[in-house]
């Protein structure tokens, strides 16, 4: 029995729209450390005004918004304002885009593990997402982080991160915010597709099976996996190849009532996410939800670079974040064709053991 509660409507609605064919979700909910690890790529300082230059260069660059149907924000970002005075909850809902927040408070050590992990925050969480609701915010995030290795992820790593995420999801829902589930399994290692989408397929399971146990409304949720590709240290394959076997392992897993799923680009490059959820898009088979994104670095790297913290170069940084939201648009409809490559665009944004 799925309790959606007195919200139901609502998140229904907000779950839809954020699925509009053609859209999809900026993840800007980097907490303080990474974005001060951004910030230092280009000589910037990890301070207040430097964050919100940031994200202000993003939220307001010219017709992007009409491209993204969310933004996930970092709680520091949801109390902070454009240079013209106006809260950066207004810009974005005056673009026609839905603020979103980052719930969960990070990652801590799974006990009786090989260093697998958990995630916190579930304290407190009803009174936080409370405030959040008031604040405009229509959605959620909450990270799961799982590994591939020698007898890895264990079973009680799966468990634990599943039963995490659900719990999340049926808070969340109570105070009328979309939760998007998000059980990434990292890209490190040597295993090759087939091991990914075997371990994918697990996951994702358990996933729904607690979200059932929990009584989440699934049309009221949205699912942000990783796609199913070669391990970090394994050979690449072909966008071709990523697409049916991502598509197959949520044909066989995720229920057609959630509305939308919305990838993680996971280190992949910029080109590379973009051309694999374009192949998933153009595959002739079963696909009951809409199958989008919401990227963080694949979205922003090649722009941060650009930008380098200097005012006259932000025209030309928001020019390239078009240019991208462009592309990730063409690519949940199919239709990419290969012609946003720019400075960048190429390279490998892999970080091993990535923590947000």
């Amino acid at each position: 029995m799925a309790f959606g509660g007195r919200y139901e409507k609502e998140l229904i609605a907000t779950a839809n729209y954020i699925s509009t064919p053609g859209k999809g979700i900026l993840a800007a909910d980097e907490s303080t450390g990474t974005i001060g690890k951004r910030l230092a790529s280009i000589h910037m300082e990890n301070v207040e005004d430097n964050r919100q230059a940031l994200r202000e260069l993003l939220f307001t660059a010219p017709d992007c918004l009409q491209y993204l149907s969310g933004v996930i924000l970092f709680e520091e970002t949801l109390y902070q304002q454009a240079s013209n005075g106006k809260s950066f909850v207004e810009v974005l809902k005056e673009g026609g885009v839905i603020p979103g927040i980052k719930v969960d408070k990070g990652t801590v050590d799974l006990a009786g593990t090989d260093e697998e992990t958990t995630t916190q925050g579930l304290d407190g969480l009803g009174a936080r997402c409370d405030q959040y609701y008031r604040m405009g915010c229509r959605f959620a995030k909450w990270r799961a982080v799982l590994k591939i290795g020698e007898n890895l992820p264990s079973p009680l790593a799966i468990q634990e991160n599943a039963y995490g995420l659900a719990r999340y999801a049926s808070i969340c829902q109570q105070s009328g915010l979309v939760p998007i589930v998000e059980p990434e399994i990292l890209v490190d290692g040597e295993h090759d597709i087939e091991k990914c989408a075997a371990i994918t397929e697990v996951v994702l399971a358990a996933c729904y099976k607690a979200l059932s146990d929990h009584h989440v409304l699934l049309e009221g949720t949205l699912l942000k996996p990783n796609m199913v590709t070669p391990g970090s240290k394994a050979p690449k394959v072909s966008p071709e190849v990523i697409a049916k076997y991502t598509v197959r392992t949520l044909q066989r897993t995720v229920p057609p009532a959630v509305p939308g799923i919305m990838f993680l680009s996971g280190g992949q490059s910029e080109e590379e996410a973009t051309l694999n959820l374009n192949a998933m898009n153009q595959l002739d088979t079963k696909k009951p939800w809409t199958l989008s994104f919401s990227f963080g670095r694949a979205l922003q790297a090649s722009t941060l670079k650009i930008w380098s913290g200097k005012k006259a170069n932000v025209a030309a940084a928001q020019a390239n974040f078009l240019a991208r939201c462009k592309a990730n648009s063409d690519a949940t409809l199919g239709k990419y064709a290969g012609d946003a490559k720019g400075a960048g665009a190429d390279e490998s944004l892999h970080v091993a053991n990535y923590k947000y």
